[in-house]
């Protein structure tokens, strides 16, 4: 089995399948990620026109170092697997990603995956197509580590708030402001889902924030997610791609000096000793592993 591609998700740009004015605009914003909606984004009356346009975006667009996404829509209604048939038939190697909605276990990402292993046989593909995930229902959640375990094609789950805020019955007015609940509402989701992601060394991204005109707000937002150990959000307007793509970063004075802890704490062991002083503070190897996922993602970026 193929090993999992390392992907920038600082940003995921949500782009309408069906509008092929705003795939053009999407593909020369740079953003890390992008997934072109067949699922909400899309009335039910364009949704297998809007696979044909997927794929002559995907096709014809230049997309640069942009990782090439589709949302297909869930394994509950009749557009499924034929979303993946006809996208992947037609973009075959112009498609790096398939985003799976509102899983509810294992076996729902275990289906999408040997489709995507049939269809990677037939048409002859060079690479692996990689699979997103969303956990939006209650019951994902609380069998998000089953489904963060379910096969190695699996790179990253989201948390769908929106949809789970309708699972759960979370109140409208509390979601992604500042309501009357004590601290951040989805605390707990997010360091479930997170810790699920990482016990199985995959990427953790959080959902959307609906009000793209409120920049500060999705600012905070971003910040929550990154301090739990989320590598990136969603962008549903391009307003929202810098901003997130800054948050996800690490300050390039903060990498420098990570870089120095560790020459510093390789010395020390070189000497024999297993703790060193650096900056005022001992450091010792769970100080350095803290610093190393920073520094990773640097190398990652390019800092």
């Amino acid at each position: 089995m193929q090993n999992r591609s390392r992907r920038l998700r600082r940003c995921q740009l949500s782009v309408p399948g069906s509008s092929e004015k705003m795939m053009r605009k999407a593909s020369g914003t740079g953003v890390d990620f992008v997934f072109l909606d067949l699922e909400d984004a899309v009335a039910p009356s364009e949704k297998r026109a809007a696979r044909a346009k997927i794929v002559s975006a995907l096709n014809t667009l230049d997309w640069g170092k942009t990782t090439r996404c589709v949302r297909i829509n869930d394994l509950t209604t009749q557009y499924a697997y034929e979303d993946i048939i006809e996208v992947v038939e037609g973009a075959r190697e112009n498609l790096d990603m398939v985003m799976l909605p509102k899983a509810m276990s294992a076996a729902d990402v275990q289906f999408v995956d040997k489709l995507l292993s049939m269809m990677e046989k037939k048409l002859g593909l060079r690479k692996r197509i990689g699979i997103d995930v969303l956990i939006e229902e209650v019951e994902a959640m609380m069998r998000v580590e089953e489904i963060a375990a379910s096969t190695p094609r699996l790179e990253c789950l989201i948390f769908g708030m929106g949809d789970y805020s309708a699972s759960q019955g979370v109140s409208i007015g509390d979601i992604g402001g500042p309501g009357g609940y004590p601290g951040d509402i989805w605390s707990y989701q997010r360091h479930k889902l997170t810790i699920a992601a990482r016990a199985n060394r995959i990427d953790a991204v959080d959902g959307p924030y609906a009000d793209f005109k409120n920049p500060d707000a999705f600012r905070e937002e971003c910040r929550r997610a990154m301090t739990l150990g989320m590598v990136g959000k969603w962008a549903i307007h391009p307003s929202q791609v810098a901003i997130a793509q800054e948050v996800f970063s690490p300050p390039a004075q903060e990498v420098a000096r990570a870089r120095e802890m560790i020459a510093a704490y390789d010395a020390a062991l070189a000497q024999g000793l297993g703790a060193v002083q650096y900056g005022g503070k001992m450091i010792d190897i769970a100080s350095v592993r803290i610093v190393r996922n920073l520094v990773d993602r640097a190398d990652q970026i390019g800092i």
